[in-house]
């Protein structure tokens, strides 16, 4: 009873900070997720170097992701600046060349992870930037509109907890039984009707896109968030943890609340370029 509690402060908490920052304008969403990105990051590397034969520079590649995702956030701003993007290449090819001389016991893990920390935490933030900015590059203005970023959350949440309550009712087929054994069939089938059903009211409500636009990326988070959330667990079965961290009490690490995100973020900017040029 007492950890459903504290969960439960730590999960409303956890929300009502997520959406007041990104609804309140593009300075506090920005400043949210240069944080976040930095934990997560740290949080990774952390994990990583508990492996033998890793040992990569935490606090470089935790740099890397937050410059990451200014140039992101800056570029989203000004569509005209392209320079932003420089000294982040100056970081990159600093963390291939450094191994040259630490004389480390295995640079190929270095790097491999090293770069992993970039791609696979890094730029998934730095994409809300993409979703977060609409941009006119003729006239270099660009608008704030928060609806997309939050949508990738909405659905997220909404895909969880109706997957969740419908394979509690229904599961019987497992979706995945060698990494997460209480996934099924049902519960994920569950999860999408549920996250079309707030595709349509978002529509309703936010009619930037068409109600089939907004159907088709509810189906993309939900497809590619569940990959995502598959993804974090087969790292974690690797590594032999359970949670990714602590630092919120009652859900584990930053990881483990952005499990989803992490694949769900690039799978709805490469839908929503792929649906404008149709």
């Amino acid at each position: 009873m007492k950890n459903f509690i504290q969960r439960a402060i730590t999960g409303i908490i956890f929300v009502a900070v997520l959406i007041g920052c990104i609804i309140s304008g593009p300075f506090s969403f920005g400043i949210l997720f240069c944080i976040i990105s930095a934990m997560a990051t740290y949080e990774f590397c952390t994990l990583v170097n508990y492996q033998e034969e890793v040992d990569i520079n935490r606090n470089i590649c935790t740099l890397g992701s937050v410059f990451l995702f200014f140039c992101f956030f800056y570029y989203g701003i000004n569509p005209a600046e392209t320079g932003i993007f420089i000294p982040y290449l100056a970081l990159i090819i600093y963390l291939l060349v450094s191994e040259l001389y630490l004389k480390k016991k295995n640079p190929i893990n270095n790097w491999a992870y090293s770069m992993m920390s970039q791609l696979y935490v890094g730029l998934p933030f730095a994409l809300l930037n993409v979703l977060a900015f609409q941009n006119n590059l003729e006239i270099s203005v660009s608008q704030y509109v928060f609806i997309l970023p939050l949508s990738i959350f909405i659905f997220n949440w909404v895909n969880d907890t109706g997957a969740y309550c419908t394979g509690m009712l229904f599961g019987k087929h497992r979706l995945f039984e060698r990494i997460s054994p209480k996934k099924s069939w049902e519960g994920s089938i569950g999860g999408g009707v549920f996250s079309i059903i707030a595709a349509f009211a978002l529509a309703h409500f936010f009619p930037i896109m068409p109600t089939a636009t907004w159907i088709g990326m509810a189906l993309t988070v939900v497809v590619f968030g569940t990959w995502g959330d598959l993804t974090e667990s087969l790292m974690k079965r690797h590594l032999g943890i359970k949670d990714s961290g602590n630092i919120l009490p009652g859900h584990g690490g930053m990881l483990d609340r952005f499990d989803s995100t992490l694949m769900a973020v690039p799978a709805a900017v490469v839908y929503l370029y792929i649906t404008s040029l149709l």
